[in-house]
C-alpha cells in the first residue's frame, strides 16, 4: 500500500472516527485515501477552525482529537490551535502535509518548517523520513498526546511519503518508548503524610485544576472534600470538577474568581492543589499569595510542582489514583481517631458569601450577567457551554454553575479569541445528544465566525449566544480601570462589525437580535427547539459593563476591585 493508506489505516487501527480539517496540494494524496475510509472527515473553512474542533472534540469525549491540513499556510494556520490545545493538557493529533522530501529546505512552494515552528508548543512532534516508520510514528503520537500530561502532537508528512510504497505492519500491543514513563502512581509515603496533614489542618481547602477532569478523578476529589468537610475552589478549567452548587463549593479563585474563594486563599493553612499548575491569573501576586498556607500539590507533571509556588509536600502521580489512596488513608483514620472540627472555618466562609456575593445588576437593562443568568435559568443547568475569551468567558465562569466534567470548555491557558464556535462543532460532534451553548463576544465571534458554514452544512444545532457589547470587552474594561479610559482601537459599533443577524441568515442558519430582558427567554427557547442547524442570537448587551471581582495585574488576590 501507500504511504497515505498506511497513514489513514494506522489512524483506523486507533479508533479514530473523526477528522477535522483543510485539504490542499501536500496532503493531497492523504485526502484521496480518506476519500474511501470510514473515517468522517468534517470540512472547516479554516485551518484553525479545524485544530480548535478537534480541541473541543477531545475536551467533550475525553478521546484524542485529530485534525489535518496541507503544508505551508495550511500548517502555519493550525499553530494557534496547536498551542490552545496543548496549554490547556488537551490530547490532539494533528498531521501537516509537507512538500517532498528532496526539496525540504529549498523555500519550496507552500514549505514551512513545521516541525521547527511547533517545537515550543507542543508536546512532541514528528517529520516521517521513512515510509517504514508511519504505523509506528502515529502508535506512538497517540500514546504520547493520552498519557501523562496529555497535549498535542504534530506528524510532519511530506508528499513523497505518501507516495511511497511501505509494508504496512500494525503492532498489536500498545508501543513502548524507552525514557517516555509517566510516573502515575504516587509514593505512598507522601500519600501518608497527605493525610496527616490534611487531618491537622485548621482552615483546609482544596485548589482543583483541570487535571482533575482529565484523569477523571472528580468523584474521588468530591470523597476527599465530604469526608473531612473541606471546601473547594475550583480554576476555569476545572469547572464541574466539583459540583458548583455544592455548599462546600467556593466557585472559581483568582482574577475573576469570587471574593470568598480569595479571600480563603489568604487565610488558608493548608493548601492542597491537584491538577492545578498555579498560573499567574490564579495567584496574582506571588510574594503574597497564600502567606498563612502549607502546600500539598499533587500533578503528573513534576515539573510544575515547585516552579511558581514553593510546596510543603509535592506528590507526582495520577491524580485519580493518589486521590484514592489518599481518600482511603484519610477514611481509616477518622473512623479510628475521628476528624478536626471545622465549624469556625465554614463560618468565616459562610460570612465571606453572605458579604460578598456574585450578583446581577438590578434593572431593566440588558446586562450580560443577566443573559448568562437565563442561559443557565432555561437550560437548567445541564448544558455544554463553550465559550470565546474576554469578558463573556469571564461571566459564564462565575455565573454558569457547572455540575459535571467536560461540561465547560474554554480556552484557559493560551487564551484563544475565536476559539468558542468550531470548538463547539467539535463538542456536539463528539457528543451529539449534549445542547451545547456556545457564549461569546461580538469581537471573538468575529475571528472564527466563518465556521458558522461547517456547523450548517453539517447540520450541528449549537446556539450561538453573542454578548454584543460593541466592544473587545475585557481589553476596554483595563483601558477604562489602567489606562484612564483610552479606548484604542476597542470600539466594535462604529460600523466596524456586520450585522449579526444578516450574517447568519446568509450562511443559511437562524439568526434572532434581542435587545430587552423580556426578549431573552422567547430567543432562547426557540433556538433550543432547532435540531438541525446553529442558531446565533445577537444579544445586543450594555455597552460599559465590567466584570467583578477583579484583582489588578500583579496585585494580591486580597486587593479586588468591586469585591
Amino acid at each position: 500500500m501507500t504511504g497515505a493508506q498506511a497513514l489513514i489505516r494506522s489512524l483506523e487501527k486507533e479508533g479514530v472516527e473523526v477528522i477535522f480539517g483543510y485539504p490542499g496540494g501536500a496532503i493531497m494524496p492523504v485526502y484521496d485515501v480518506l476519500f474511501d475510509s470510514r473515517i468522517r472527515h468534517i470540512l472547516t473553512r479554516h485551518e484553525q477552525g479545524a485544530a480548535h474542533a478537534a480541541d473541543g472534540y477531545a475536551r467533550s469525549t475525553g478521546k484524542v482529537g485529530v485534525c489535518i491540513s496541507t503544508s505551508g499556510p495550511g500548517a502555519t494556520n493550525l499553530v494557534t490551535g496547536i498551542a490552545t490545545a496543548n496549554m490547556d493538557s488537551v490530547p490532539m493529533v494533528a498531521i501537516t502535509g509537507q512538500v517532498a522530501s528532496h526539496v525540504i529546505g529549498t523555500d519550496a512552494f507552500q514549505e514551512a518548517d513545521t516541525t521547527g515552528i511547533t517545537l515550543p508548543v507542543v508536546k512532541h512532534n514528528y517529520l516521517v523520513t521513512h515510509p517504514a516508520d508511519i504505523a509506528h510514528i502515529v502508535q506512538e503520537a497517540f500514546l504520547i498526546a493520552s498519557t501523562g500530561r496529555p497535549g498535542a502532537v504534530v506528524i510532519d508528512f511530506p508528499s513523497d511519503i505518501a507516495r511511497a510504497q511501505v509494508d504496512f505492519k500494525h503492532a498489536e500491543k500498545r508501543v513502548s518508548l524507552p525514557g517516555y514513563k509517566p510516573t502515575t502512581k504516587g509514593h505512598s509515603r507522601q500519600i501518608k503524610e497527605a493525610a496527616g496533614l490534611l487531618l491537622a489542618a485548621k482552615r483546609p481547602v482544596i485548589y482543583a485544576g483541570g487535571g482533575v477532569i482529565t484523569s477523571g478523578a472528580s468523584e474521588e476529589l468530591r470523597r476527599l472534600a465530604r469526608l473531612l468537610e473541606i471546601p473547594v475552589t475550583t480554576t476555569l478549567m476545572a469547572k464541574g470538577a466539583y459540583p458548583e452548587t455544592d455548599r462546600l463549593s467556593l466557585g472559581m479563585l483568582g482574577m475573576h474568581g469570587t471574593s470568598y474563594a480569595n479571600f480563603v486563599m489568604m487565610e488558608t493553612d493548608l493548601i492542597i492543589a491537584v491538577g492545578a499548575r498555579f498560573d499567574d491569573r490564579i495567584t496574582g501576586k506571588l510574594d503574597s499569595f497564600a502567606p498563612r498556607a502549607r502546600v500539598i500539590h499533587i500533578d503528573i507533571d513534576p515539573a510544575e510542582i515547585g516552579k511558581n509556588v514553593p510546596v510543603t509536600l509535592p506528590i507526582v502521580g495520577d491524580a485519580k489514583s493518589v486521590l484514592k489512596e489518599l481518600v482511603e488513608l484519610v477514611r481509616q483514620k477518622v473512623e479510628t481517631s475521628g476528624k478536626r472540627d471545622l465549624t469556625a472555618w465554614h463560618r468565616r466562609i459562610m460570612a465571606w458569601k453572605k458579604e460578598y456575593p456574585l450578583t446581577v445588576p438590578p434593572g431593566d437593562v440588558l446586562r450580560p450577567q443577566f443573559v448568562v443568568n437565563e442561559i443557565y435559568r432555561l437550560t437548567k443547568g445541564k448544558a455544554t457551554v463553550v465559550t470565546d475569551v474576554g469578558q463573556h468567558q469571564m461571566w459564564a465562569a462565575q455565573l454558569y454553575k457547572c455540575k459535571t466534567p467536560r461540561q465547560f470548555l474554554s480556552s484557559g491557558g493560551l487564551g484563544t479569541m475565536g476559539f468558542g464556535l468550531p470548538a463547539s462543532i467539535g463538542a456536539k460532534i463528539g457528543c451529539p445528544d449534549a445542547q451545547v451553548v456556545n457564549i461569546t463576544g461580538d469581537g471573538s465571534f468575529q475571528m472564527n465566525s466563518q465556521e458558522m458554514a461547517t456547523a450548517v452544512l453539517n447540520k450541528v444545532a449549537v446556539t450561538i449566544a453573542v454578548i454584543d457589547n460593541g466592544y473587545l470587552g475585557m481589553v476596554r474594561q483595563w483601558q477604562e480601570l489602567f489606562f484612564n479610559k483610552r479606548y484604542a482601537s476597542t470600539n466594535l459599533r462604529r460600523g466596524e462589525s456586520p450585522d449579526f443577524v444578516k450574517l447568519a441568515e446568509a450562511y443559511g442558519a437562524k439568526g434572532i437580535r434581542v435587545t430587552r430582558q423580556d426578549e431573552v427567554e422567547p430567543a432562547l427557547k426557540e433556538s433550543f427547539k432547532e435540531k438541525k442547524a446553529p442558531v446565533l442570537i445577537d444579544f445586543v448587551v450594555e455597552q460599559e459593563e465590567n466584570v467583578f471581582p477583579m484583582v489588578a495585574p500583579g496585585a494580591s488576590l486580597d486587593d479586588m476591585i468591586g469585591g
